[in-house]
Parts: structure tokens; sequence; C-alpha cells
């Protein structure tokens, strides 16, 4: 039997940059020199798939993140696969350049799957945002929170309460992450193979360790190459993928030792 695999949802809130600046407006340019405290992580909200809690990790008292990093690398490093959206350009690039302030160490690459990627490569949604995608295939929505107001009573007056409702909006943000990605798995390729991932054979649905699959269609390539359109017969799953012909073969023969035995 498979192990079930180990991914991850998670969303991060950040700090803004303090500094000094004489005017404000378009086109301006404020040098690196000007900044007074560099932006840092908030909190990090993750969940692991198939448990029902959303777990949170926050900066310290003095407002330092390294102990939040620290532990929230640990949790990374579990994960066979990583879900946030926007996570390729924005959170790993942020937790990643926090850590090297820290001098602490973080993998160079995860498996990654980043949904705003995935809802601008083979969808066109009117709005490639979370919230709007979330509120267009109907699994919930972002928290309303009050904008900007929000990170400076955190971040500028160490608001106790403001903290709890940033947590708040950054764990619904995970939940609604997590419901996007259902939806949107459906319609994307694998990215990880789960079966030879925990020491099954190959001849299994890549998303949930399945052996009972389905031939849906049969093409071939411009080079003569056939190729095997499959589906996954667990109700509960119903992945689609491609496979080889001879893969699909070998799952063939597999299915006959099965049987004979």
């Amino acid at each position: 039997m498979i192990t079930k695999r180990k991914r991850l949802f998670f969303d991060i809130e950040t700090s803004f940059n303090i500094g000094f600046f004489w005017r404000s407006g378009w086109g301006q340019t404020i040098p690196p020199e000007n900044i007074i405290h560099e932006r840092k992580v908030i909190c990090a909200s993750y969940k692991w798939e198939y448990e029902d809690v959303v777990h949170t990790l926050v900066w310290d008292e003095n407002q330092d993140d390294k102990r939040l990093l620290k532990n929230f690398i640990k949790v990374l490093d579990k994960a066979d696969e990583i879900v946030a959206h926007n996570g390729d350009r924005f959170d790993i690039k942020w937790l990643r350049t926090r850590c090297l302030y820290h001098n602490l160490p973080m993998f160079p690459k995860y498996q990654s799957i980043d949904t705003l990627k995935q809802a601008k490569s083979l969808f066109n949604f009117n709005s490639n945002k979370l919230d709007y995608i979330a509120k267009f295939l109907n699994v919930g929505a972002k928290t309303e929170h009050e904008g900007i107001d929000l990170w400076k009573k955190v971040i500028l007056e160490n608001d106790q309460d403001a903290l709890k409702r940033m947590i708040h909006y950054c764990e619904n943000d995970v939940i609604i992450l997590e419901k996007v990605f259902k939806k949107l798995n459906s319609y994307t390729k694998p990215t990880i193979h789960y079966g030879t991932l925990k020491g099954a054979d190959k001849y299994v649905c890549p998303e949930c360790g399945n052996h009972h699959l389905h031939l849906s269609k049969t093409y071939t390539t411009s080079m003569g190459t056939l190729r095997r359109n499959m589906k996954c017969a667990n109700k509960n799953c119903g992945k689609k993928f491609t496979i080889s012909n001879k893969t699909y073969q070998d799952y063939r023969k597999s299915l006959r030792s099965i049987k004979t035995k």
C-alpha cells in the first residue's frame, strides 16, 4: 500500500521596508541606503493535505523572524511537494532571502506547484488573483480586512489583536488555496509520480497511487510514437495523465500477473 503523499499548502505575510524619503509620487526612486528597517516575514501558515488543522508560525515579540524561518524550513523539508499561489516568484524567494540574511540553510530547490502559474498557462480567468479564482470556482473567498492599516498596526504599533486578524487572514488563504488547487488539479499534468516516490511500481496513478486505470484514448505523435491517455478509476481522484505505449503495455502485463496470483 502506498504511503500518503506529504503535500504542503502554505502562505506567508510579510512586513514592509521602513525608510525615509522627501516626497512621494510616481517614478520616485528610493535608494537602498534610505532603508532603516528591512522587510521581514510576519507569519507563515501551512496545512498538510489530508489534515484539517492549519498551523501558523509567527515572528517573535521583537519582530524577529529568525525562529519562525528556522522552524518553517523544517516543515518545508518534510514535504514531497509544496503548493502556494505565486509561490515560485514571491513566497519561496522571500523565504530564501530571509534565510540567507540569518545564515539559515535551505534547499536550493523544492518540488513546487504554483497555482498562479497554472492559472496563467492553462486557463483564461478574468483575473488570476487567488480571491477571484476561489469565488469563480465557488470554493470560498479571502478574508476581508482593513488593508494597509492592518499592516501598520501590526508593524508600527505591535498591536496583538491586529496580528491575530492577520493570522486569520493568512490561514484562510491556505484553506482556499487547497480548494482552488483541488479544482485545478484535475486539468493539470502531474508534477511528480507518487507511486515511484513511495516505493510502488510506476504502473499506478501518479496522483493517488491507485492501480486501477482506464484507457481513455490512444493517439500518435508526429513521429508516429503511440501515446496513451489514461484516467484513474478511483472516483475520489479521477486524475487524467499520459503515458508511453511501452508503459501501457507493461501496465497490462502487471494486471495479468496480479490476476494469476
